[in-house]
């Protein structure tokens, strides 16, 4: 509700946002996650429109609008949400926290690629960070007005400059081998 209320007037007063629908949309946007991540964000949607309770409080187009948000949250989705609803949830949905980032980053190198070596990881997690959030990555941000924007330019000065994406790699690299 946070992003919703601090909507600019102008956006507001155009929208007819239904506030059950959207917490709703919110609460359900990752029940796919039962069946893997991969493509939960698409699952989550057919979880969505099959749920009998539904029913009981939405209409069939409220659903299907419920069941869109749940599948366009997804980050590294190529598509703009169908729905301000969409957008609404993937932007409540994203951890733009640098450092996280970078940590989740990393271990995914070491979940997935164990034959890198420590340079190997560094350049690897240096390499999606420019590939995602870099400026022209494909991570998408749908609400300029959320501290999301704001946190996402400064990551991106981060990866900008060569000599600080690498030593705050590193940084977090060194403190997640040695503990």
């Amino acid at each position: 509700m946070y992003l919703l209320d601090r909507m600019p007037d102008e956006v507001r007063n155009c929208t007819d946002t239904d506030r059950e629908m959207l917490l709703t949309a919110a609460a359900c946007h990752d029940l796919g996650l039962v069946n893997g991540r991969e493509r939960h964000h698409l699952d989550s949607g057919t979880i969505i429109r099959a749920d009998e309770r539904l029913r009981e409080w939405f209409s069939q187009e409220q659903i299907e609008t419920i069941a869109q948000a749940a599948e366009d949250h997804r980050a590294s989705g190529k598509s703009e949400p169908r729905s301000l609803y969409g957008m609404l949830v993937a932007e409540a949905d994203r951890v733009i926290d640098g450092e996280t980032i970078i940590r989740r980053t990393i271990q995914f190198g070491f979940n997935n690629y164990p034959g890198l070596d420590r340079e190997g990881h560094i350049r690897r997690a240096i390499d999606h960070l420019r590939e995602k959030y870099g400026r022209g990555g494909y991570l998408k941000l749908w609400i300029p007005w959320s501290d999301n924007a704001a946190r996402l330019s400064a990551l991106q000065d981060i990866i900008a400059d060569d000599s600080a994406v690498y030593r705050e790699t590193v940084r977090i690299y060194e403190s997640l081998v040695r503990p």
